[in-house]
């Protein structure tokens, strides 16, 4: 997915377990939250809905490696805003898994590192959203520097968390390639908050229509 095989040498892999074991435990805990405020079959049809999605923007949309790892169309912000943060995290998790399983195993050496790099900007996407969105909003009357806001949060965490692992395994060697990489990903920070808002405006016209079990509760309700 993003870190490519031998960018972390074996010996000091450990590292990433610990890192994904902290992250997986903080995705249940809001799966517990969502689990709580919508009952069990949201949280599967959301999660299921996650996962989906997860695997198109991993394996269907376009992707290219540039300098130390791939440059993705995640629409980590999208995934949140629709389907919430524990739903999401899930989601993530899955499809991530499901990639290294049946087309890419040797990525899975380095799952712990990715499942870290997806989840841990997810979080901060989660608080940032707290602080930068007025408690009445609900996520369908977002405005676009909002959403661009929240597309730099999710975005720039996955850039740094890269930048980590190449420097933990490379060194300073890596820094060179990690600026083409970082770079290369910020076309992603361009394009994601227009189809974050081209997807608020959908689900905005589609109110009422939609059950609400198949979207997070604040999409619509404050």
């Amino acid at each position: 997915m993003h870190i490519e095989p031998g960018l972390v040498d074996p010996s000091k892999i450990a590292l990433s377990y610990a890192t994904a074991v902290a992250a997986g435990a903080t995705g249940l805990y809001f799966a517990g939250q969502a689990l709580r405020e919508r009952g069990l079959p949201s949280l599967v049809l959301r999660s299921l809905t996650a996962t989906v999605l997860t695997f198109v923007f991993f394996e269907v949309l376009p992707h290219v490696p540039v300098g130390v790892s791939e440059v993705h169309l995640i629409l980590g912000s999208t995934l949140f805003l629709l389907l919430g943060a524990g739903p999401s995290a899930i989601g993530l998790a899955l499809g991530l898994l499901i990639q290294g399983l049946f087309f890419a195993p040797s990525d899975l050496p380095q799952y712990g590192m990715n499942l870290t790099t997806l989840l841990v900007p997810l979080f901060a996407l989660h608080e940032v959203a707290r602080r930068v969105i007025a408690p009445g909003t609900p996520y369908v009357d977002l405005r676009y520097a909002q959403v661009m806001q929240m597309s730099l949060i999710y975005q720039g965490g996955i850039v740094a968390w890269v930048a980590f692992w190449a420097l933990y395994g490379q060194g300073f060697g890596a820094t060179a390639a990690i600026a083409s990489f970082g770079l290369a990903y910020m076309s992603v920070v361009l394009l994601e908050p227009l189809v974050d808002l081209a997807v608020l405006a959908a689900a905005k016209a589609l109110r009422g229509r939609l059950p609400e079990a198949l979207v997070a509760r604040r999409l619509y309700a404050a």
